[in-house]
């Protein structure tokens, strides 16, 4: 195999997304949009999914033990029968640590290749990857196609232009010379990125392929190699993606163990063990705060994003309708599924408009009435909605006291008469009350009511500190409160986006761009995009020789 054929053959994509990590301005080369791609790849990535139903997934070519598989959709309401391949932990290193012996030997350039090439060979499955997702997680079709699959692959190829961007920044050799009075030091120095090892990635279970595929390229990159430890309930996605990568890898005479799929079942968890093995030696984890909190006591390289409670900042608007229309998508995507969702909205007692001013119910009802036009619209209701991933979700909403303001209504998705759709249940408390004050992560948002906008930033900005926070949205016509807003909430690590309106929301991420997760705060440190992601997935190492 000529691997640098391979390289040439990539070689523009990677610089072009080298560029955009210094500019920052936008890049992909996976368009997001279903209609950019042959039309019939839809139907045939249905099929596809179809042909999986049911059956084993042999398409990793992974030693099995036994198979396992518990995955159940959220449109159909019952189990779609795939089961994985399933060995011991101990195998599972083993073949990790077997497969690392050639990898961490590959250049750089063979490594960026050989990954661009399998992105490549993804592109041709989004469809496939988009019904798998849909009836893992309970996304609409949209969000499932452009998550699992551009969006997903724009992050991989982050991370692998992050990769040589960083292993490459110094040179590998060079003749160095000290003067030291009449004489000199000369030496002959060289450098080396060395890989630590094995790389555990532990996926959610809402995003089996955006959360989890960064880490994985990020890891192969440096010359690590990975284990993927999806969730139960959302592995389909993530096998996919990892078929086409191990099926290059081979190509390209490397053992397919670079990567490997550790499916497991919610009865017989495997992830403790895997995580506390002594040969993992990296740890990427998305999900709860209880096991992230495991994770990061452990002596190893761990990058986490968690749970974390975003807030939106109302201070003052011009148009109410367009900025509680913004709130309305915002908070009903996914049905706050997303950890990029709002939670607490902040409404002073008074709101300035260009209309004059309005009280904290007048602007509460402008965003009570926005969500039910989103979420009973004939086309965009249930496809922005999307299902409850997980029916634990809506009986713990049901069981919350408090005065609703807005509660679930009946949205019907003709398509999928029994999927789990649940609007968002909208609650009105006080600034001193403790219902807000716990991520909830699902159809549930707090209209909060606060004295002033002073208030709501030293509330939002305090639940950033004790719980973490991804996002924060403000609508401020002031440009003294704005600076107040963004120095206060940036102070504890979260981005603001501010003024949202039109196709602009804050749950949108784009890569090459948006920093996702600060770091700063216990949302997580998992940060995209930035390079302390990669340059502690290796060490530098410098040699010297004399005469």
């Amino acid at each position: 195999m000529d691997q640098s054929a391979l390289y040439l053959q990539h070689e523009e994509l990677l610089n072009q997304a080298i560029e955009a990590l210094s500019t920052r301005q936008f890049f992909s080369p996976y368009p997001e949009h279903p209609k950019a791609y042959d039309q019939e790849l839809d139907a045939k990535g249905k099929d596809a999914f179809g042909r999986l139903l049911n059956e084993n997934f042999t398409q990793l070519n992974q030693e099995a033990d036994s198979w396992v598989g518990e995955e159940v959709s959220p449109l159909w309401q019952y189990g779609i029968g795939v089961r994985y391949p399933s060995i011991s932990v101990e195998n599972y290193i083993l073949n990790s640590k077997s497969a690392a012996k050639d990898w961490k030997k590959a250049s750089i350039e063979t490594r960026a290749a050989i990954l661009i090439e399998s992105l490549e060979r993804v592109r041709g499955r989004f469809f496939e990857l988009a019904y798998a997702t849909m009836h893992t997680t309970g996304q609409s079709f949209m969000m499932a196609f452009q998550a699992s699959g551009p969006h997903a692959a724009d992050r991989a190829l982050e991370a692998i232009a992050m990769g040589v961007q960083e292993l490459t920044r110094y040179p590998k050799s060079l003749a160095f010379s000290k003067p030291l009075g009449k004489y000199s030091l000369d030496v002959q120095k060289s450098w080396k990125p060395i890989s630590k090892g094995v790389g555990l990635v532990i996926g959610c279970s809402t995003f089996p392929t955006w959360n989890t595929v960064p880490g994985v390229y990020a890891n192969l990159i440096c010359g690590n190699t990975a284990i993927i430890k999806p969730h139960p309930k959302s592995i389909l996605a993530i096998a996919i993606f990892l078929t086409e990568l191990r099926k290059v890898l081979v190509e390209q005479g490397f053992d397919a163990n670079v990567v490997q799929l550790a499916a497991d079942t919610l009865a017989n968890p495997i992830t403790v063990a895997l995580a506390e093995d002594p040969e993992v030696k990296l740890i990427d984890y998305t999900g709860g705060n209880s096991f992230g909190d495991y994770v990061e006591t452990l002596n190893k390289t761990v990058f986490t994003e968690k749970s974390g409670i975003n807030s939106v900042i109302v201070d003052s608007v011009n148009d109410i309708k367009a900025i509680a229309q913004n709130i309305a998508f915002s908070i009903s995507l996914y049905s706050g599924q997303m950890c990029t969702a709002p939670q607490n909205i902040f409404i002073p007692e008074e709101v300035k408009t260009a209309d004059g001013i309005l009280s904290f119910d007048e602007v509460a009802a402008h965003i009570v009435e926005a969500v039910k036009e989103v979420n009973t619209h004939p086309k965009m209701g249930a496809e922005t909605l999307g299902n409850v991933q997980n029916d634990a979700t809506v009986k713990r909403i049901s069981q919350l006291q408090g005065n609703v303001l807005l509660a679930p209504q009946k949205v019907e998705n003709p398509e999928a008469p029994n999927a789990r759709i649940q609007s968002p249940t909208l609650m009105a408390t006080e600034a001193s009350a403790i219902i807000y004050r716990e991520e909830c992560f699902g159809p549930l948002v707090f209209l909060v009511k606060t004295e002033n906008t002073i208030e709501s930033v030293a509330v939002a900005s305090t639940l950033a500190v004790e719980k973490g926070a991804i996002t924060c949205l403000a609508f401020s016509t002031d440009a003294d409160t704005q600076e107040l807003i963004e120095e206060q909430m940036n102070e504890v690590f979260v981005p603001v986006s501010f003024n949202m309106s039109g196709g602009g929301f804050v749950n949108q991420h784009a890569a090459f761009s948006d920093f996702h997760v600060t770091g700063g705060n216990p949302a997580g440190n998992a940060t995209f995009a930035d390079a302390s992601f990669i340059n502690r997935r290796f060490v530098w190492v410098g040699n010297r020789r004399m005469g």
